[in-house]
């Protein structure tokens, strides 16, 4: 299988760009040499799971696109089990600023992109797929509805959206500014800290050998 999500995006127009800048050639080894198909794998599952957000690309009747950020805990788009030859991702959707541009996109083009960042190892996902939009007023699966009740944005649910990957592309690393949430910037300054805590600790120890071996240097205390 060639490389799906280059194939897919290749229009005409983008050819002619490519052949203009002197990509082209290679953009066809790329295309029949990289096999990237429906299904992600291992490793694009477990970079699913530690994502706290997402972009979302939708496009509207005039033709305009529109991106918007979702966001949540790591896990709150899942991976569920494939459906024939493509993987399905998912997740509960809450009330946002009731412009409901994207849910509105949906119902007349369900085509979309996602990209989804790691900043602080400076490495991209990019998947394109058709949504389906379910409101939860109508009835949902239970099964679904238990999957997505975990790792919820925090908010109220009104919809679940799933959305049927048709190829996926890891992007290059060029230009992307690492950068860390706090939760990252926690644990790797893990040791940092526990230097310090070492450091005041001896610290601590050294002030009080000299507070025993020096009582007259003790602190005065001012009385009113």
């Amino acid at each position: 299988m060639p490389h799906r999500y280059l194939q897919r995006l290749t229009t005409a127009s983008v050819a002619a760009a490519q052949q203009q800048y002197g990509s082209r050639a290679a953009v066809d080894r790329m295309v029949a040499g990289v096999d990237t198909g429906a299904l992600l794998g291992a490793g694009e599952a477990a970079f699913i799971a530690a994502r706290d957000g997402f972009y979302l690309a939708t496009v509207n009747t005039d033709g305009w696109p529109y991106l918007q950020y979702r966001g949540g805990p790591p896990g709150f788009l899942h991976l569920l089990d494939p459906v024939g030859e493509h993987s399905v991702l998912a997740w509960a959707d809450v009330r946002g600023n009731r412009q409901y541009l994207s849910v509105g996109n949906l119902r007349s083009s369900p085509r979309v992109s996602l990209f989804l960042m790691d900043y602080a190892h400076r490495r991209r996902l990019k998947i394109l797929g058709t949504a389906a939009v379910t409101d939860i007023r109508d009835g949902v699966p239970a099964h679904l509805a238990d999957r997505l009740g975990t790792h919820t944005t925090t908010g109220t649910v009104e919809r679940l959206i799933t959305v049927d990957v048709h190829s996926y592309d890891w992007n290059c690393p060029q230009h992307i500014t690492p950068r860390w949430s706090e939760p990252e910037l926690h644990g790797a300054l893990a040791p940092v800290r526990e230097r310090l805590d070492r450091l005041q600790a001896e610290n601590d120890h050294l002030r009080s050998l000299v507070r025993r071996d020096h009582p007259e240097r003790q602190p005065v205390q001012k009385t009113r």
